[in-house]
């Protein structure tokens, strides 16, 4: 059902590139009688040419941060740091509160997601979509937030909190933040 769900978001995605990359630019070259004078043409095409460059840069880079993301998950120096949602460490004493660590992320799903997203949202369900952005957000934050208390020195972090914010239509920001303390 999944990747049912993935072609048809994907059939939608393309169809609305092929009008507006492919549809418009065609009409304005083989119009009898194009109503848009040469320098409207070129304008057009440097728009369009534009946001197909962002567009392929910004998929370069989310390739790279996944990959990255991966990579950073599977660390062994998380193991270095402990994560407490409680002011205390059990059966350990806090020698010195270091102080505030946080990190966080600004997290978005792409069109296709959404569109299934909002589908799912009129008929009821989980809207997976967003779980699992939310999750990565959430790994992301965390990651950042654990590197810098390990560049504190700390041996823990304690009353880690999670707070999240809608920035701009879909996309979220997670904000993880906690007291970076020395054990003894």
């Amino acid at each position: 059902m999944k990747a049912i769900r993935h072609i048809g978001s994907l059939a939608f995605v393309l169809g609305l590139f092929v009008s507006v990359f492919a549809g418009m630019p065609w009409y304005v070259m083989v119009a009898d009688d194009p109503v848009a004078p040469w320098w409207l043409r070129i304008a057009v095409f440097c728009l369009l040419g534009g946001i197909l460059v962002v567009l392929a840069t910004l998929a370069l880079e989310q390739k790279k941060n996944a990959s990255g993301l991966e990579r950073r998950e599977h660390s062994e120096s998380d193991d270095a740091v402990l994560l407490l949602n409680s002011d205390e460490v059990p059966s350990r004493q806090v020698a010195e509160v270091l102080g505030l660590v946080q990190g966080h992320t600004v997290f978005a799903i792409w069109l296709g997601k959404d569109l299934s997203a909002i589908v799912r949202l009129i008929l009821g369900g989980e809207l997976t979509e967003y779980t699992e952005m939310m999750g990565s957000a959430r790994t992301t934050a965390t990651n950042r937030m654990v590197d810098q208390a390990a560049k504190m020195g700390a041996d823990a972090i304690i009353n880690v909190r999670y707070m999240t914010t809608s920035v701009v239509g879909t996309a979220a920001e997670l904000f993880a933040y906690g007291t970076a303390v020395k054990l003894n």
